[in-house]
């Protein structure tokens, strides 16, 4: 078993994954969810691991979406 980073590098990388489509296009979080979930059949692997995994990847997204609102422009 391995141990999983947690840092805002890593909550930036999921939230770029997170809204960004295969071609480039933007994406809400959701909508890429759908999108990835529309691609893969059920009972993959990356069907199952993105409905497991979205908690997590929406709660990455959520934190970028916090940090990001506290910069100063």
């Amino acid at each position: 078993m391995y141990e999983r980073e947690d840092s805002p590098v890593l909550d930036a990388l999921i939230y770029s994954d997170m809204t960004t489509g295969p071609a480039g296009q933007s994406f809400d979080f959701d909508g890429r969810i759908d999108e990835i979930l529309e691609r893969y059949e059920p009972g993959s692997e990356v069907h199952t691991a993105i409905s497991k995994a979205r908690p997590y990847l929406s709660a990455a997204v959520e934190r970028t979406r916090a940090r990001l609102s506290d910069q100063p422009m």
